[in-house]
């Protein structure tokens, strides 16, 4: 068995309807499955989904507050105004920040960009950024992606006599700033059919309005902040992302071409996933570490050389952010694990000094990666003894609730069910973690804590030819709301297992299965599963959940399945008899288990009692490193160490079967035992040198008996008389040892110092009485099965007592 990562949920689709899409858009049934799995109902809505248009946006001035807007910008451009594009530090403020740049640039307008520092200023309009607007002579404030909860700030900006005018996307407050224009999709009232524009999709809508024409030039900056904001790729969004991509594609900005170019991204090739990935995370570098001003800039120079500079820059500014998010994540993993051990891991809570305010959303998202569980990761201040932070949830847990329930430990909060931000005192840290845990086991069950994977459809590797995937293309973008499709492929066998990259870390799988008699196979790549390449055996029946691509080299194109989980349903027997480097195949089997975030390690059996302190098995040293039991003569197990005493033999689910057992009895005995094996791993290593285990003849037993009434007595630890009796009899030494133990155990003789004598008037027993005889026997019994039978019939004689 394998446990798969996540649940598995398979979407079912109206076969009518897509029956209907199949026939009026002449498209694959696949892809016509998955319009209808994404809620699209008719045939002129699909339509647009696949092949939308420029004419299929929406009336800029449908949008609130759009017309009092344009008219005040349009007076500000007509009367020389000095206008301030004031945006915020993340990616989609910075390109809401630049897509308002370029147009003000091309109207001729006077203007300048301002964005808050993440640090010193905090998110959004603060009081002296407003001081000192009014102070450089700034008479129309224009904001960006920033504004709606800016109601204090704006108000004063009247006092001042400062317009402003707001355009966000931000979930609007009860009360809202009495700006001269407030343009939000979401405000009450608004009229706007599409709600989930991102901040430079508002500003995008300003930009048409304001030009009386669809400005197709600014639609690269609008498809980078709105992926860059994780909005859904439906709608307008979706119109606006594909068309982005396009022009991206043969960018006539200098910035864009610079960063594609230090991104290692042919820019033909350019997807919504490099922007969320590679792009995106640069331009967010720069408000991270430092100020965001550096990526405005080098998405309005008009000069590549400098664009090219500016990329350097980010560039290594994110690999500094990615060093000090995987520091942190090393400290928050450790941190984690301690709370997990006090039993308070519902909801993981980690804070220290010194951590980088600007990361620790992107660390709490790593944390619910490995754990998945609602994560609040803090900085905080020693001056102060103020933690501040972001949080990052699970489904079924709504962060903004539970925050609201703990609401007076609390200086600031905001946020949504998925993420948030906080900011309290440092002693408050421990109450607060106390009372999320105690939330969250209130409302979520175990099923919670396991992550969903939905997949589109169950399908066979016949169903999805080249061209099948290349259809599938037509439902790009994909993104949030429309993710890439995932497909099942279900009771696949295995062609090949392998690992890759510079670490191993990836997997590799062929994947095969046959259909109306003709086998499919497939390459399947998941990466970062390496680890997981030594828990699947070449025989095994494998579920597995992916993406479906087409891996193209030296001009060969075939279909490929990006893994996002695997499954195996039976128990797995590994055939490791005589293979050697036990040692390394242990090591191997810990790590690829320490995957895991609760680290399960593998248990071992010994069959054969030992009184050695530190038990050593063909050459093998285990001592404390993992744990293992011994099979006693009472048929018990008892752990052989102290790591095994403080673990419970029948919930191990790797076991590695390491010594011969004494008869078939004790191995079914022991699997038994062992009820939460999902894989064992047979060894059946010797101890000491020979097998010993031919069984000799009643002749071999009536010759040996008949020598030994001709003899008066026989000194058994004399090497001379035993190799003279063993020439004479035909026999090894170790085979009389073996028959004199029968015959002594059975009363026929009698050892006294060493020294064999018959006894004169034995009772009559049969030889098969004999206990030793009788294991002698077994021996050769198991020896059939579990040393000279195949790989394939060993696993299937072991299957049928595990399963």
């Amino acid at each position: 068995m394998l446990a798969p990562k996540a649940r598995w949920s398979i979407g079912h689709a109206d076969e009518e309807l897509v029956r209907t899409f199949v026939q009026e858009l002449q498209i694959d049934p696949l892809v016509a499955r998955i319009l209808v799995l994404r809620d699209i109902r008719t045939v002129p809505a699909a339509n647009q989904f696949l092949h939308g248009s420029a004419d299929d946006y929406h009336d800029p001035l449908g949008l609130d507050g759009m017309r009092e807007a344009v008219d005040r910008i349009r007076k500000a451009l007509d009367n020389g105004e000095f206008i301030r594009i004031y945006g915020d530090y993340d990616a989609d403020g910075v390109s809401s920040t630049s897509l308002m740049a370029h147009l003000l640039e091309g109207l001729g307008a006077r203007f300048d960009t301002y964005i808050p520092h993440r640090i010193r200023e905090g998110y959004g309009l603060n009081l002296g950024a407003v001081t000192l607007a009014k102070e450089q002579g700034v008479q129309l404030l224009i904001t960006v992606d920033t504004g709606i909860s800016a109601a204090e700030e704006i108000a004063y900006c009247r006092e001042l006599g400062l317009d402003v005018i707001v355009t966000d996307h931000h979930e609007p407050p009860e009360r809202l700033p009495e700006a001269l224009a407030v343009i939000n999709p979401k405000k009450p009232g608004c009229p706007y059919p599409y709600k989930y524009l991102a901040g430079v999709g508002v500003a995008f809508k300003l930009a048409h309005a304001l030009l009386g024409r669809f400005p197709d030039e600014l639609l690269e900056f609008a498809a980078l902040g709105t992926v860059a904001d994780l909005m859904p790729l439906t709608g307008e969004n979706r119109l606006i992302v594909k068309h982005g991509l396009e022009r991206m594609q043969d960018s006539a900005y200098a910035g864009f071409r610079a960063l594609i170019a230090v991104s290692g991204i042919e820019r033909k090739e350019v997807t919504a996933g490099h922007i969320g990935f590679s792009l995106a995370p640069k331009i967010n570098a720069s408000g991270r570490l430092e100020a965001a001003d550096i990526a405005v800039k080098l998405l309005t120079t008009r000069n590549l050389q400098e664009a090219e500079q500016i990329a350097a820059e980010l560039d290594m500014l994110n690999k500094e952010r990615q060093q000090i998010v995987e520091d942190m994540v090393s400290e928050a993993f450790v941190m984690a694990e301690a709370q997990r051990d006090k039993g308070m891991d519902k909801v993981i809570v980690v804070a220290a000094e010194g951590w980088n305010v600007g990361v620790v959303g992107i660390v709490a998202s790593k944390i619910v990666e490995r754990y998945y569980r609602p994560t609040l990761v803090l900085s905080i201040d020693p001056a102060t003894g103020k933690a501040k932070g972001s949080a990052r949830s699970i489904a079924g847990f709504d962060l903004y609730q539970a925050l609201t329930a703990c609401k007076e430990l609390f200086d600031h909060y905001g946020g949504h069910q998925a993420a948030a931000g906080m900011t309290l005192k440092r002693s408050h840290l421990d109450e607060l973690t106390h009372r999320l845990n105690e939330i969250a086991a209130s409302l979520l069950t175990e099923q919670d804590y396991i992550p969903l994977i939905k997949a589109d459809s169950q399908c066979h590797l016949a169903d999805v030819p080249i061209a099948c995937i290349e259809q599938l293309e037509l439902l790009a973008p994909f993104g949030m709301g429309n993710p890439s499709p995932r497909f099942l492929f279900s009771g696949a066998s295995l062609s090949d297992i392998r690992t890759m990259g510079k670490e191993k870390q990836h997997l590799k799988l062929g994947i095969s299965q046959a259909k109306d008699e003709v086998a499919c196979t497939v390459e399947a790549v998941a990466f970062g599963k390496g680890h997981i390449a030594g828990l699947i055996t070449p025989s095994a029946s494998i579920d597995v959940v992916g993406e479906l691509s087409i891996n193209e080299w030296n001009g060969v194109r075939k279909p490929q399945i990006v893994l996002q989980d695997i499954r195996i349903e039976h128990k797995q027997v590994f055939d490791w008899r005589g293979a050697g480097q036990l040692r390394a195949r242990l090591n191997g089997l810990a790590e690829a288990l320490a995957g895991s975030p609760y680290q399960i390690m593998p248990g071992l059996v010994l069959f054969q009692p030992s009184d050695e302190p530190l038990y050593r098995a063909a050459g093998v040293y285990l001592g404390e490193e993992v744990p293992y039991w011994v099979l006693q003569d009472d048929q018990t197990l008892s752990p052989g160490n102290s790591l095994a005493e403080s673990l419970h033999f029948d919930e191990a689910q790797d076991v590695v079967f390491y010594t011969m057992p004494g008869s078939i009895a004790d191995l079914r005995n022991v699997i038994q035992q062992a009820a939460g094996m999902m894989r064992c791993y047979a060894v059946f290593a010797e101890l000491g040198g020979g097998s010993g285990s031919t069984m000799p003849s009643r002749d071999m037993f009536k010759m040996l008996y008949a020598l030994l009434q001709r003899e008066t007595s026989l000194q058994v630890e004399d090497t001379r008389v035993m190799t003279s009796l063993s020439k004479r009899s035909g026999m090894s030494p170790e085979m009389i040892h073996f028959i004199l133990s029968v015959f002594e155990e059975l009363s026929f003789v009698q050892k006294k110092d060493k020294i064999v004598t018959i006894n004169p008037a034995p009772a009559k027993k049969d030889l098969a009485t004999s206990r030793l005889y009788q294991q002698r026997a077994g021996r050769q019994e198991v020896e059939s099965i579990v040393m000279y039978s195949s790989a394939k019939e060993l696993e299937q004689w072991m299957a049928r007592y595990m399963n």
